[in-house]
């Protein structure tokens, strides 16, 4: 990771945020269909998976800026007290195998810990080895169904330790210029 990567909190309805959830939207429908997506395939995903609800009470959004360009997201939705999801993580092509997608998480985690969150799980589909990996070597263990999305070919969750400390990357990673909650 180069220092001029920072993840800061945003308002899930601002133009930033709405552009990096149309490549995360791009990204895992082109991924689905084995092409490139359309832009009214993405404008129905954005639809029937609305992301303004990532904010105050109900989640958060995160976007990750290599300078100040943004090249990744992740977020956490409230489900019930206490359990959160993890939503909308991706990073462009370009900042991959860099270490980014593990600190968004380190992030969801530790802001999701201080807002009294003790579970956090997510959803996986198959053709996204590379999250599916990830999810798993940072402690996300298969659970019970708790998703019947088409989509959810594989459930996970972790338990949070609370009350929180700062994880090492989540301190680094606030050095560089992330926002608290």
């Amino acid at each position: 990771m180069q220092d001029s990567l920072t993840i800061t909190l945003v308002d899930p309805r601002s133009t930033e945020a709405r552009a990096i959830v149309t490549r995360f939207f791009d990204d895992i429908v082109s991924r689905y269909w084995g092409r490139p997506a359309t832009t009214a395939e993405v404008e129905k995903a954005m639809r029937d998976e609305p992301s303004d609800d990532l904010d105050g009470d109900g989640g958060f959004l995160l976007i990750v800026r290599d300078g100040a360009e943004a090249v990744g997201c992740g977020g956490m939705r409230v489900v019930e007290r206490g359990v959160g999801e993890v939503t909308r993580v991706f990073t462009d092509d370009g900042v991959r195998g860099r270490g980014v997608g593990r600190a968004v998480i380190a992030e969801i985690e530790s802001i999701s810990a201080r807002r009294g969150i003790r579970t956090l799980r997510l959803t996986v589909r198959d053709d996204l080895t590379d999250a599916h990996r990830l999810y798993r070597r940072l402690g996300y263990e298969p659970v019970e169904p708790f998703s019947a999305s088409p989509y959810a070919d594989h459930q996970l969750a972790k338990t949070l330790a609370g009350p929180p400390e700062e994880t090492r990357l989540s301190r680094a990673w606030r050095r560089r210029g992330a926002s608290s909650p």
